[in-house]
């Protein structure tokens, strides 16, 4: 247990710079957070309270105000003594202040210890509490945390901005295993003047790397671990451990290796570790510290889509190192880290399959602008968010558009050149948090002296690529890899759209393929996927055995394809899959193409599993079947 509080580097705030919050933090910035819990499993709530250290820009205020979301607040102290406070109307969609009220102004400087007892509810956003049916084992409950983008507000009162970072302790008892986003530093049946329930067991971490609140993260379930690499360990449920183990063993160094030769400086979290979640988990990882959480739809037996990992990794420079100051700017950090990711696949299997991801990367990023439109805000870098859920604008495109970005400057300024300047970012900005003006001025002071750099700098069109919507520039990619999946594509478009019986299907054709080729073609035929017939949809899936891959990359493709066309016979297993997957890169296409071809399934699909699904999916799932008005 740590004995006294840690505290965060000096980190200049300016002024506020993200508007969805409704914390003062121009006038007290958290320093350290101290997260103190019981979980109950019976009435799947959080029970305890949080310490907040903070500290005061001024004199002037004589009042805190902080992010929640329906919470039932207990009690608030002030440096031991009871405090006045208030909670206000909630505000859509950010939650109500929490208002606490001090007896003075506080220096500038000076920190303030505010302690507030509470309790989650039953409308927390950012809790999934499973029943023991809900898991594999069939045994024991879990639940999990999902605190991005404004979720951690509904856990304990924070300024839930990624504008501001803490560093955290963590105190959590629970009758089963818990990690959270720290080291742990022990576990044990007491905590010192307070008693805990029967059977429950107080474990503790640290985190003295300074993170925002969106990367509070605790886990509590039937978890098993295992060795992975030398820092690095799998953690899930018993019964999949060997599969998990199996699958990550010795790939995660091999990452770790390639991207500290790229950024500096070198990985500040000491362990990487995953803990592969239930189902239910709504993205294919998050990037809390110290434990990854990641999607089970990654262990598919075959070791191809273990890249989730390298993107989760990345993100432990560009996100939780340096961070995006607000939602606007997201693109800072999942831009960066597709990069990075891509940069890792380069290093450990060539400079084709960084181009060859870059591929089926531009598909995601076509399907989400032509999802919002062209001309939509939600297409540009850089997004106006004010008012808004930033949960609504999550898409590929901060991920690709912001890949793409990058990617521009490394081609104007040519990689090695480019490569100089990405430690220097790191550098200049690790435990701070960065719009994108920041990040156009560290790039143009950093090649300030040499000519050629700064005059292409100067030269570059700046507001186009923060502010137009739609589509960067496309580059040239290397399309050695993807050469054989467009050819044999044609291949099925000249057979299905010109009835040419020439060609004859057969499982030959992608024997020689890893599984994401067989992506990128399945989305190249998309594109006509309309013309197939069901007997086309039958031959495709039973000549490549799609209909019965354990890829669910691979797998869900195939389905899109077969409700695109309207062949019925991918309609039940469609549905099938959404009972078994809560992430929502699989889950929200699907549920909109099922939608356009059996509506009435897609809403008995949708209630049968709603319960199945994390509360952010089912949001986003409710709006895709029902549309704004259905809460």
């Amino acid at each position: 247990m740590v004995t006294k509080p840690m505290t965060a580097p000096d980190i200049e705030i300016r002024t506020p710079r993200d508007p969805n919050t409704l914390a003062n933090y121009h006038n007290f910035v958290t320093k350290h957070t101290k997260a103190e819990f019981e979980i109950d499993f019976e009435k799947k709530v959080l029970v305890g309270g949080v310490t907040l250290t903070l500290e005061s820009f001024g004199e002037k205020s004589k009042e805190v105000v902080l992010d929640t979301s329906f919470l039932d607040i207990k009690d608030v102290k002030v440096d031991g003594k009871i405090a006045e406070w208030s909670v206000g109307d909630r505000v859509e969609p950010y939650g109500s202040p929490l208002s606490v009220k001090l007896s003075s102004g506080i220096a500038k400087g000076r920190t303030i210890e505010l302690f507030i007892s509470l309790s989650t509810t039953d409308k927390c956003t950012a809790l999934q509490w499973l029943t023991p049916a809900q898991t594999s084992n069939k045994k024991h409950p879990y639940m999990f945390s999902q605190c991005q983008a404004i979720h951690a507000r509904s856990v304990f009162p924070c300024q839930d901005t990624p504008d501001v970072k803490s560093t955290f302790e963590f105190a959590l008892r629970s009758p089963l295993p818990v990690l959270a986003s720290g080291l742990p530093t022990g576990s044990k049946n007491y905590l010192p003047g307070k008693a805990g329930k029967p059977g429950t067991l107080l474990y503790t971490f640290e985190q003295q790397v300074p993170i925002t609140s969106y990367l509070f993260a605790v886990a509590s379930g039937d978890l098993a671990s295992a060795s992975i690499g030398p820092r690095s360990t799998v953690w899930s449920g018993p019964e999949e451990l060997l599969a998990c183990q199996q699958e990550l063993s010795n790939e995660i160094e091999p990452f770790m290796s390639a991207i500290e030769s790229i950024v500096s400086p070198t990985y500040q979290w000491t362990q990487y570790n995953c803990l592969i979640l239930p189902p239910s988990f709504p993205y294919g990882g998050m990037e809390n510290p110290v434990w990854t959480y990641a999607t089970p739809s990654i262990i598919s037996g075959d070791k191809q889509n273990i890249d989730v990992i390298a993107h989760e990794l990345s993100h432990s420079w560009s996100g939780n190192l340096v961070s995006a100051a607000s939602w606007e700017h997201f693109w800072l950090n999942e831009g960066w880290t597709t990069y990075l990711e891509r940069r890792i696949q380069a290093a450990i299997h060539g400079e084709p399959h960084r181009h060859f991801s870059a591929i089926i990367g531009w598909k995601a990023l076509e399907d989400s602008i032509e999802h919002y439109g062209a001309d939509h805000d939600y297409t540009k870098l850089i997004v106006d968010l004010k008012g808004k859920d930033p949960d609504e604008a999550f898409s590929s495109i901060p991920y690709e558009k912001g890949f793409h970005a990058l990617y521009a400057f490394e081609l104007l300024l040519g990689k090695d050149k480019w490569d100089s300047f990405i430690p220097h970012y790191f550098e200049t900005f690790k435990f701070k948090s960065v719009d994108s003006y920041d990040f156009k001025s560290c790039l143009v002071d950093f090649f300030a002296s040499d000519a050629e750099a700064n005059k292409k700098l100067t030269e570059f069109d700046w507001d186009k690529l923060f502010y137009a919507p739609g589509y960067p520039a496309k580059p040239d990619f290397d399309e050695s890899m993807v050469k054989s999946c467009y050819e044999l594509a044609d291949k099925w478009q000249a057979r299905v759209t010109e009835k040419d019986s020439s060609f004859k299907p057969s499982p030959s054709d992608i024997s020689s393929w890893v599984a994401n080729q067989s992506v990128v073609f399945l989305e190249r035929i998309q594109t006509f996927g309309s013309s197939f017939s069901a007997s086309g949809i039958h031959l495709l899936g039973s000549t490549y055995a799609y209909t019965s891959t354990q890829n669910i990359e691979v797998l869900s493709r195939f389905l899109c394809l077969g409700l695109k066309a309207k062949a019925t016979e991918t309609y039940e297993p469609a549905a099938e899959l959404l009972g078994k997957i809560g992430r929502m890169k699989f889950v929200r296409p699907l549920f909109r193409l099922l939608k356009e071809a059996d509506r009435q399934l897609a809403v008995k699909t949708f209630e049968k599993n709603k319960d199945f699904y994390h509360p952010i999916c089912r949001a986003m799932v409710e709006r895709d079947l029902f549309g704004e008005d259905k809460k």
